[in-house]
Parts: structure tokens; C-alpha cells; sequence
């Protein structure tokens, strides 16, 4: 499958502007440490609509490891307890971040979640020492991901089509 991919980054924090507001009650997120169980659980549901695949190919031991690394944060949105959203970061302990996963669960669709999620994740994380934010998004994540991402401030730096295994 052929696929154009579009990178983007973030370079500058967001404390000059003003947080977003809670969408909604009853909503937190906070980094947590999910079993490899609970992820893939909160992953095939934000995943399957968007055929995000690519922690399905991983062992157990190798997502494990991923989800335990001090390098690894992984902030979950929750609505009165249950699981709705993940906004996942690797190489958190670098100058330089990968925003790898970001999503709401298909019920939480258009009801502002997400732009907040994104705003608090990335608040949350952002370092003094930090040169930057970086993601990839293809033609196959939601309509609204790249508008999302920019309203947030992140730039196009490349676009490309790239090849993936069907």
C-alpha cells in the first residue's frame, strides 16, 4: 500500500498561549504505565478505524519493554474512569520527541476531546531543554488529524509518498 506521509514538527512550547479548556466533565489524563493488555485493548479501539497496525506486530516482551522504557510516556484520557484517548511519546528523555500515537476511541469523535488532549499532552511533556516535537501522519489517520496538529503548532517539514506492507 502506498501512502503519502506527512511529517510535522513543534518547536517552540506552548506556555505563551493560554491551555485549552476542558471540553468536558469528568475527563482527566495523566502518564500512566498501562499492561501490555490494557494498551492493546485501548489501542485496537482507537486503532482499528484508522488501521493503526503497527504495535500488533510487536511481541509481548518487545511492547513490554516499549510501555516500561523510561523513554516511553504514555498519557491516557479518561472519561469517568474508562479509557477514551492515548496520546503516546517515545524518546521522552531527548531533546527531540516522537509523538508515535494519538487518538479518541470512534464514541468521542467530535466533541472537541481531541484538541485538548493534544494540548495537555504536549504541555505535559515539553522540556526546557527541548528542540522540538515530531510526528508522521499518512492518508489513513482521521480527516482532521493534520488540522488538529496544526491548530496545536506544529509545521510540515516533508512530505513523501512511502510504501507499507498491506
Amino acid at each position: 500500500m502506498r501512502l503519502l506521509v506527512t511529517y510535522m514538527e513543534l518547536r517552540e512550547p506552548l506556555a505563551s498561549r493560554p491551555a485549552l479548556p476542558v471540553p468536558a466533565a469528568h475527563l482527566s489524563v495523566q502518564p500512566e504505565r498501562l499492561s501490555v493488555e490494557d494498551y492493546l485493548l485501548l489501542y485496537r479501539e482507537i486503532g482499528t478505524p484508522l488501521t493503526w497496525d503497527s504495535r500488533l506486530h510487536m511481541s509481548q516482551a518487545a511492547l513490554a519493554a516499549f510501555l516500561s522504557a523510561p523513554s516511553t510516556v504514555t498519557l491516557v484520557l479518561r472519561e469517568a474512569g474508562r479509557a477514551i484517548g492515548l496520546c503516546e511519546f517515545d524518546a521522552a528523555d531527548a531533546d527531540e520527541i516522537e509523538l508515535t500515537h494519538f487518538g479518541l476511541v470512534p464514541a468521542a469523535y467530535g466533541r472537541r476531546i481531541g484538541p485538548w488532549l493534544l494540548d495537555t499532552a504536549l504541555r505535559t511533556v515539553w522540556r526546557e531543554t527541548m528542540r522540538r516535537i515530531w510526528l508522521h501522519t499518512d492518508t489513513n489517520d482521521h480527516p482532521k488529524a493534520q488540522a488538529t496538529y496544526r491548530r496545536a503548532g506544529f509545521e510540515i517539514y516533508k512530505e513523501q509518498m512511502e510504501d507499507f506492507p498491506d
